[in-house]
């Protein structure tokens, strides 16, 4: 499969997706011996790729929306990781979740293009896009996906937010420091295990406890201020 070929079909998957309801009942049918077939596969074919991408396509370009704060760096960098996926499924062993795994991938990528950006940044300059530079339909957009944020909640102190205005909401979230950001992402988006961010991350599972409760009490108290 050309590898232009594959970013270009990527795209148009990513940006497809599935809604909460389809998504559901495609788990159902594909998680299931999915992931055993592939920690053994030494390739893939574009059929599996697809049911991956079905499965954590939405997953994958939240984190990654979340850490980065940019569209266009999402969709490029999600469809990076489900190239390297492509190619890399030799790798897999099953040791962790596809999801997992997939996640691992999308952590790196970022991590490799900001010091990459970084570099591109001290010798040409370039420009950040904030949620107020972005258009409207990507402001839309980024609302909706906090407002799917607090509609995967697990713990009860988030009803609270879940009573607040999205706006409001996705400010606040947005503005919380990166660790702190990222760890509540993979804890509500995602819903990993206190274990599987701490395996993620490569932070102890006491530090990742930590800081969800600090993050979870920043987001409160900055939203009991603006009532």
């Amino acid at each position: 499969m050309e590898l232009d070929k594959l970013k270009y079909e990527l795209r148009g998957e990513l940006k497809a997706g599935l809604n909460d309801e389809q998504r559901a009942e495609h788990k159902s049918e594909l998680k299931n011996g999915l992931e055993d077939r592939l920690k053994l596969a030494e390739a893939m074919d574009e059929e599996q790729l697809r049911q991956v991408m079905s499965l954590y396509g939405n997953d994958i370009w939240n984190y990654i929306y979340y850490l980065t704060k940019n569209t266009e760096q999402a969709d490029d960098l999600a469809q990076e990781v489900f190239v390297k996926c492509f190619y890399r499924i030799g790798t897999y062993r099953g040791t962790a979740s596809l999801k997992g795994w997939l996640l691992t991938i999308a952590r790196n990528t970022v991590f490799s293009y900001r010091k990459s950006r970084f570099f591109r940044t001290g010798l040409w300059g370039s420009g950040i896009q904030s949620l107020t530079a972005a258009g409207p339909e990507e402001q839309q957009g980024a609302l909706e996906e906090a407002g799917q944020l607090l509609g995967t909640t697990r713990s009860a102190e988030m009803e609270y937010m879940g009573n607040q205005q999205t706006k409001d909401i996705w400010s606040v979230i947005m503005k919380l420091p990166d660790k702190l950001r990222e760890v509540l992402v993979l804890d509500l988006k995602a819903e990993l295990s206190i274990n599987e961010i701490a395996e993620l991350t490569g932070l102890p599972p006491g530090t990742v406890k930590s800081r969800l409760h600090r993050a979870r009490r920043k987001v409160q108290d900055k939203l009991r201020g603006l009532q």
